[in-house]
């Protein structure tokens, strides 16, 4: 070969592939000495070859000759190199059109404002242009190595070209190590020092290396990625809004594209391999920007390929054609629409072999004499590669898939760019660079492209960094919803009172509070500002958040070795999990003091949360709906997905275990003309207030958050409470089965039947578990109003089709049929006539020992049993009537719901006549009449008020009427009952 070279001569390719072979053979020279175990892995390699084949290996001399030779591969290629030092001195020498007019600092590229393409509006749309088109996005990498490993290998040169020394200074100054391979690094410096100090007359070039060496900072580089930043900004911004100068301006692209791959791998091999650790300029926060303008120039070229190639097919038509021949105008006058595929390989390799022809010292032509030739071709080339390679032009120029084998530096610069607000819209460049690793693989290890050796790592990292994005978006987001429900949180009623106490005070002009007790803020306040300078946290929080968001709402979707990843799916399956966990953690349920937050103020703090949520939808195009759907309905069953306790097996429990068994307590009591329960005064004063949490207002709070699956839960528990307390009273039945037997003859018996009930044992026990019944039942009822209340908002049409259903059922209609309809009115809330979760909870008791009969004859025994016990009760103190409350303070007045709803759900199942059965218990509990004849006042105390009793089970009964209870117990007495309780309430309260 005679002297290839890149001073214009159209000799490009040659010499360009002829230094790539030199450095890579230094390299791999390079490589081999540095493998500790070289000697004993080609042994082995040997010993292996003897045992499959039965002879060694013919060149096993040769290798391990070769072996011993490179213990010191440099300074032996050294030696080799003497008799190519001429051919490639010429050819790094040449480099001097090039590499000087690279390497230039920050502000000689301002200056010459490099890649605008606004600064000269008059040519924006002349076609970007150079001799050396293939030059201007060569890697200024590949040149140093070029520079170092040829200089080093022909070094004689450096003492007799002036050129060529200043060509070694320069790159000497530019970095401190070049890489061999991925992140095998090669110090520059120490390397050469140490082979030049061993050759006599080489003191001066030592100088060199130290002066270069201290010299050798990363301010220049720093300044550089500085310069690049706006520069690439500006690019793309203008690329974007007008993509139709991507055909003449591509070659601005890709050098846009290398400067900048050059300047970031450059930060990244030095930050991991420099000894001066403390230095700033190896420390870039701002790197993730630089990284993302590429990729959004990559995008431009990847969305916009066809336009270039419109243009470069229709440019080497209509004026390259014309400059060499008419046979290539033929071939390429062919539009893009026509779907043909353009392949110029051949055209370039034709070209490649004309070089290597024309390079020979005895060639017939010579490209040096033909430099117009050689230039046309050099832009021909260019241009046949936008049409048919721009895939592989981006990977020349800007593949950074080296940061797989940095992971640690990788992991670590996306770490920064989170940390910084203004860099973390960048952050979805990490995850883009991962979609870079596929092309790592090396073509001389197959293996890697075949097992995917490195997959599994690059798929982690990828998956980590979407993870963090949507994590750190997660926390932004909560802090937001904190904030926004310590807002709403100001805006409860609760808050409003010692402002009112203070507004009626100040009319009174009675002093208020202590002095200098400074005012409470009134909601709102934090909207007021003074001056547009006065930035909020929730300021900070929504600025941060619409960044990050941006960059996850950046690419739809990413494809990394075959695995497609959804970045906006990271950020929905992340607000599912904390949502869920927010809602729990509001309810502030205390397992050790049974306290829980009421069901007002959590659902005040849900929605805040919600239009919180709602509001993500305006910086990323995610289906927050889904979210609310998946989030809110585990919420109504007794577990969410994770096996975790949801709000509806929270609120159950605390109800049943807290205010239901403070109630049973006789702490508690249920007034009816409130529709809630409320504190009785007693000794023991309880840690909450049973009204706050189950008056109207609670309930549909309740309603609201549980929805109809949660309620149903509700229902079914208590149903289950109620089951047991009836298996109870069954045993109690068993116990006095025959003098139950023999009463249930003897209604018409006065006497016989008082001798016969002080045989009756446990009858208190009948009427605490009846009453406990009734409690459960009516706490019930105020769910069932509270959820047929919030469903009547919501789906009023559906609640009012489902209400004309379950008032219209015939009553010949067969009892499955109406069961069925009964279950769907009871969801949406609706009272019925028979309770179908009732009727399964108690059908879920039936004994296999006991036959159907018995259990009918149990059945009606218990509603008799229940009905001579009820004379009892006037003998309790509590048991007094209070008009104002519509009810009795032992919740006694529960016993009339408890009773119509046992009796119908109990002659359900064992197929008896509810009426029958309850007219039944009328009449036995005709022996209240006997009160009348006592004449001990501590047992008849409250007679009047147990009187009422009967009143209120035929009021509540959809089965009996007054003309009934007329036939067994006279009007008159309820209503001089009723005048009387009314009077001893005044008179109390006078």
């Amino acid at each position: 070969i005679a002297c290839p070279s890149f001073r214009g001569n159209g000799e490009f390719d040659l010499t360009k592939n002829y230094l790539d072979l030199v450095v890579t053979y230094t390299t791999l020279m390079i490589i081999l000495s540095r493998i500790e175990e070289r000697k004993a892995i080609i042994g082995l390699y040997n010993y292996a070859h003897e045992m499959t084949h039965g002879a060694s290996d013919r060149e096993y001399p040769r290798l391990g000759q070769m072996i011993v030779d490179y213990e010191n591969p440099l300074k032996k290629m050294m030696e080799e190199f003497v008799p190519h030092g001429k051919s490639l001195s010429d050819a790094l020498v040449s480099l001097q059109m090039v590499y000087p007019r690279r390497n230039l600092s920050a502000d000689q590229w301002r200056n010459a404002q490099l890649l605008s393409l606004i600064s000269a509006p008059s040519t924006m749309l002349n076609p970007a242009q150079s001799d050396t088109m293939p030059c201007e996005y060569l890697s200024l990498d590949t040149m140093e190595k070029w520079i170092v490993f040829g200089f080093i290998l022909c070094h004689v040169a450096l003492n007799s070209d002036a050129a060529a020394l200043s060509l070694w200074k320069l790159a000497l100054q530019s970095s401190t190590c070049l890489c061999l391979f991925r992140d095998e690094v090669f110090h520059i410096h120490k390397a050469a020092e140490d082979l030049f100090v061993n050759i006599r007359g080489y003191n001066k070039r030592i100088n060199d290396i130290r002066e270069c060496k201290e010299q050798a900072l990363g301010s220049m580089h720093r300044e550089r990625r500085k310069f690049l930043r706006s520069a690439l900004k500006e690019l793309a911004t203008v690329l974007a809004d007008q993509p139709g100068l991507l055909g003449p301006k591509a070659l601005f692209v890709f050098m846009a594209l290398s400067f900048a791959r050059d300047e970031i791998i450059w930060l990244l091999r030095h930050a991991d391999n420099i000894q001066k650790k403390s230095t700033d300029d190896f420390i870039d926060k701002h790197i993730a920007e630089l990284i993302f303008y590429m990729e959004e120039l990559r995008a431009h070229v990847r969305k916009y390929g066809p336009v270039m190639q419109r243009y470069y097919v229709q440019y080497l038509s209509g004026f390259d054609a014309v400059v060499l021949n008419e046979l290539v105008q033929c071939d390429l006058c062919v539009s893009v629409e026509d779907g043909e595929v353009f392949d110029f390989r051949g055209m370039r390799l034709d070209w490649f072999r004309l070089q290597a022809y024309t390079s020979v010292s005895k060639a017939s032509l010579g490209l040096a004499d033909h430099k117009e030739l050689g230039k046309m071709m050099n832009t021909i080339i260019f241009h046949t590669k936008m049409v048919d390679s721009l895939v592989e032009m981006l990977v020349e120029t800007s593949d950074l898939s080296i940061f797989c084998f940095y992971s640690r530096a990788f992991e670590k610069m996306f770490q920064q760019c989170l940390e910084l607000p203004s860099q973390s819209r960048h952050s979805v460049c990490f995850p883009l660079l991962c979609t870079h690793f596929m092309s790592c693989t090396h073509e001389l290890c197959p293996e890697e492209v075949n097992t995917h050796m490195h997959t599994k790592t690059h798929l982690s990292l990828c998956n980590m960094f979407l993870d963090e994005m949507a994590k750190q978006a997660r926390n932004l987001i909560t802090d937001i919803c904190t904030e926004q429900c310590t807002l709403s949180d100001q805006l409860l009623p609760k808050h409003c009172a010692k402002t009112i106490s203070q507004a009626v005070n100040k009319k009174s002009k009675k002093a208020t509070g202590k002095k200098g007790e400074p005012e409470r803020e009134k909601p709102g306040v934090e909207s007021m500002r003074k001056n547009r300078l006065l930035v909020t946290n929730l300021d900070k929080l929504h600025t941060a958040l619409s960044e990050l968001c941006f960059s996850i709402n950046y690419v739809p979707n990413l494809i990394v070795w075959e695995h497609t990843f959804t970045p906006r799916e990271y950020l929905t399956s992340h607000l599912e999990i904390r949502f869920t966990k927010s809602i729990v953690g509001m309810t502030m349920y205390n397992q050790a003091t049974q306290e829980i937050a009421k069901p007002s103020e959590l659902l005040t703090s849900v929605r805040a949360y919600m239009t919180v949520l709602q509001s993500i939808e305006n910086y990323v195009t995610i289906d927050i709906t889904r979210v609310f759907n998946n989030v809110l309905l585990q919420q109504t069953q007794h577990l969410d997905s994770h096996g975790e306790p949801t709000i509806t097996s929270l609120y159950t429990n605390w109800y049943l275990e807290t205010l239901l068994r403070q109630v049973s307590n006789g702490h508690i009591a249920y007034f009816p003309a409130m529709k809630a329960f409320v504190n009785l005064p007693t000794e023991n004063e309880l840690t909450f207030n049973a009204e706050e949490y189950s008056d109207i207002s609670e309930m549909r709070s309740l309603s609201e958050l549980l929805g109809p699956y949660g309620m149903k839960f509700l229902s079914e528990s208590l149903m289950w409470h109620i089951s047991s307390q009836v298996a109870e009273l069954k045993k109690l039945v068993v116990e006095n089965m025959e003098v139950l037997t023999q009463m249930r003859t003897s209604f018409d018996k006065p006497d016989h039947m008082a001798a016969l009930f002080k045989k009756l044992t446990s009858v208190d026990s009948v009427l605490k578990r009846m009453t406990i019944i009734g409690v459960i039942l009516s706490f019930r009822s105020l769910a069932q109003e509270a959820l047929r209340d919030v469903l009547s908002c919501h789906i009023p049409f559906l609640v009012s089709s489902v209400e004309d259903f379950k008032d219209h059922i015939p009553r010949e209609t067969d009892m499955k049929v109406a069961m069925n309809v009964y279950e769907l009115s009871s969801a949406a809330g609706l009272p019925c006539e028979i309770d179908p979760a009732l009727v399964v909870a108690l059908s879920s008791q039936k004994s296999e020992n006991i036959s159907p009969e018995e259990e009918y004859k149990i059945a009606c025994l218990l509603m008799v049993f229940v009905a001579v016990s009820l004379p009892t009760l006037a003998s309790n103190v509590m048991s007094q009537y209070s008009p104002a409350i519509e009810g009795h303070c032992n919740n006694i007045h529960c016993l009339a719901k408890a009773i119509n709803q046992i009796a119908a759900a109990l002659f359900t199942i064992h197929k008896g006549s509810i009426e029958d059965r309850l007219k039944e218990f009328l009449l036995a509990s005709s022996s209240l009449l006997k009160i009348g004849q006592e004449t001990d006042k501590m047992t008849t105390r409250n007679r009047e008020s147990v009187y009422l009793l009967l009143d209120m089970i035929v009021q509540e009964s959809p089965f009996l009427t007054m003309d009934l209870l007329e036939s067994c117990f006279p009007y008159v007495l309820l209503r001089n009952a009723y005048h009387a309780v009314y009077k001893q309430s005044i008179s109390a309260n006078a």
